[in-house]
């Protein structure tokens, strides 16, 4: 992963019609190019191309890639992997082909499927029943005991459609019949139809109520080895054409990414005109590539970045799968501009240390941790499975919470809120109670910790953004924002007033000479912003005077007032670890309170519920910290998305 977003490059290539379909394969198996549409020609040349619709239509090619996906879905089987097509074997595209193989598919297994609904239909009925029996909520049911004027048979014929339990009375004429209170309407003419005669023998009625959880367990052991039996039916369809399939699926696929590209595409009589975005370690291999599909018979055009606004390149910041979490909230921020640098592992550090700093545990990082895997490995084996509350991107970031909360709980000795090993650095329980560790013994101390790793954060992201403006050339904005050099400096020079105030007991600021000069001297140049901005960009206008003045108060306003809400802001970071501890302790206090079995009761609820509502505190706080004090500073959220037509997905490329 590279510290920068990625250089790219602008291809412009005209190449054969008769080429086309062999470049577009080519291009397809690079999965590189970002494409965009013609529009940087001469107005005459535009006016000779012409787009054209796609031989194939996408809607009949997704219509067929959704039945396969059903198929394999039915199945429990995962799809196959895009990245293992082998597109040099992927011939031409013959939709009816397909068509009726999917119509041969279909008809094999509708049988299956109308079995498997029945049987689920019934299995749901049962359940139903069968809890409402086991927990003795019989307002919901109707459990009759009495004698039938004709066949038992016969009445179980007639009551389908509903669910129902009807056997015949061990040792007598007597009959049991059990139904939801739902269906009364239908169900009692039907029993009076069959000359049904209820008995007042209360133990009888009792005894009925077991004999019927009996026969609903019994019949649903039935059902569900059925339900396996048919299931194993269409694995064994699905088995039996699955290279079919899978050569289906992938021609589909394949057809539908090209189509894709040559909707890019413009055209004259005899040649193709495309045009995409390259990541420049990329460019050699698509001009190699489009050559050969061309036999050299073809125009390739190169523009570098400098040739068009950065604005309009795209901006790839891919990461590799361990930081895909990661990747994940800097793309629900926004996307970064082009040639600044990837925030995915400053984001990942801070992330995490925040976390760690919030809630440290070694015993709940290590329950959250084996949560995290749970519910990753039970999405991998369940590839269709769809998201619950913790999904696929939160059960992974949970695994690295969990790490996180682990080592923090090492540093500060918490092992479910007990000092079972000395901690590394010193005793936060203790210095919550009122003790002393390793030097700490206040939560004065605490706060301190938080705001200098605030401040830390914040100069973080003001260097991010020097660096980005440097590498923009955007010299104005470096030094004159708020965000830039004099606004650090300004920050450094607070901070270090502030630590001399603390440091003398809140009596005194520093009688450093250096103080004022230091604070005077950005101020006065702050004053030179409007009218260095309107030099250099060549603006003219007047209230010049006024428009500097009032730049001048909101800019020193926003730096002086808003990095101190920004530092401040961290001791929500101690805030949160306090509030952790206390839990603990208090629930410490009470298990006291219940010596034996109840006080290790009270333990196991209070982690629980401390994982629960805690982790969950510290996660979003953390996410907070990071959009709104670590982002703002050098997040301008101006970029474009890279996104090539590749078959491999975006988030694995590294």
């Amino acid at each position: 992963m590279k510290l920068f977003t990625k250089q790219m490059r602008l291809l412009t290539a005209v190449v054969l019609n008769g080429s086309r379909d062999a470049v577009v394969r080519g291009l397809l198996k690079l999965g590189v190019m970002d494409f965009v549409k013609i529009k940087d020609l001469d107005e005459d040349d535009l006016k000779r191309l012409e787009t054209r619709p796609n031989e194939s239509g996408q809607s009949e090619i997704t219509v067929l890639r959704e039945r396969i996906e059903s198929v394999y879905k039915l199945a429990g089987l995962p799809l196959p992997d895009p990245e293992s097509i082998d597109l040099d074997k992927i011939g031409k595209l013959d939709l009816e082909t397909i068509s009726s193989f999917m119509d041969s598919i279909s008809s094999e297994m509708q049988a299956i499927k109308d079995r498997q609904s029945e049987c689920n239909k019934k299995m749901v009925a049962i359940e139903e029943m069968l809890r409402y029996a086991k927990e003795g909520r019989l307002q919901y049911l109707d459990v009759r005991v009495g004698t039938l004027g004709k066949d038992v048979a016969e009445l179980r014929t007639k009551l389908h459609g509903i669910p129902f339990v009807v056997l015949p009375q061990e040792g007598g004429d007597l009959a049991v019949v059990m139904t939801m209170r739902r269906d009364g309407m239908r169900v009692n003419p039907l029993l009076d139809k069959f000359d049904w005669t209820e008995t007042d023998d209360i133990p009888q009625q009792k005894k009925a109520v077991g004999r019927c959880i009996v026969f609903l367990e019994a019949n649903y052991k039935r059902f569900s080895e059925m339900a396996d039996e048919l299931r194993k039916q269409v694995l064994d369809v699905v088995s039996n054409h699955s290279a079919e399939l899978e050569h289906a699926w992938a021609t589909l696929t394949v057809s539908r990414l090209c189509n894709e590209m040559t909707g890019y595409f413009s055209y004259t009589k005899n040649t193709a005109i495309l045009s995409g975005w390259v990541p420049a370690e990329d460019s050699a291999a698509v001009e190699a590539a489009i050559k050969k599909a061309t036999d050299g018979k073809c125009v390739i055009e190169w523009s570098e970045m400098s040739e068009v606004p950065r604005e309009e390149i795209p901006v790839d910041i891919a990461a590799p799968k361990m930081l895909r979490p990661f990747a994940k909230m800097v793309s629900n921020y926004s996307t970064p501009a082009y040639g600044t640098v990837n925030p995915i592992p400053f984001v990942t550090v801070a992330y995490l240390t925040m976390f760690a700093l919030m809630f440290a545990d070694v015993g709940q990082g290590f329950v959250i941790m084996l949560i995290g895997i749970f519910k990753t490995l039970d999405y991998r084996r369940n590839p269709f499975k769809k998201d619950g509350l913790l999904n696929r991107n939160v059960s992974q970031l949970m695994i690295y919470l969990g790490i996180a909360s682990m080592v923090g709980g090492a540093l500060f000795g918490s092992y479910f809120g007990y000092e079972v090993l000395p901690a590394i650095w010193f005793n936060y329980h203790h210095v919550v109670e009122g003790g002393s560790s390793n030097g700490y013994s206040s939560i004065y101390q605490i706060l301190g910790i938080t705001i200098w790793y605030g401040i830390a954060v914040i100069y973080a992201g003001l260097i991010i953004n020097w660096v980005n403006l440097v590498r923009e050339k955007n010299w104005l904005e470096l030094v004159f924002h708020k965000n830039g050099i004099l606004g650090g400096w300004l920050f450094g020079v607070g901070i270090w007033a502030a630590n001399g105030f603390v440091a003398s007991g809140y009596k005194t600021m520093p009688s450093s000479p250096f103080l004022m000069p230091a604070i005077v001297i950005p101020l006065v140049i702050l004053l030179f912003k409007v009218p260095v901005e309107r030099f250099v960009e060549k603006k003219k206008g007047g209230g010049l005077i006024m428009d500097t003045i009032m730049e001048w108060l909101v800019t020193v306003l926003e730096i002086f007032s808003g990095y101190l809400a920004n530092t401040l802001s961290f001791m929500r970071v101690a805030g949160l670890g306090i509030a952790h501890v206390s839990l603990m302790v208090a629930f410490a206090d009470m298990a006291a309170m219940y010596p034996g079995v109840a006080g290790v009761i009270i333990q196991i609820i209070g982690n629980l519920l401390v994982i629960a509502v805690e982790g969950l505190s510290a996660g979003i706080q953390a996410l907070r910290l990071n959009y709104y004090e670590f982002f703002t500073k050098f997040f301008t959220g101006k970029g474009i998305a890279y996104e090539p037509i590749r078959l491999k997905s975006r988030l694995t490329n590294s």
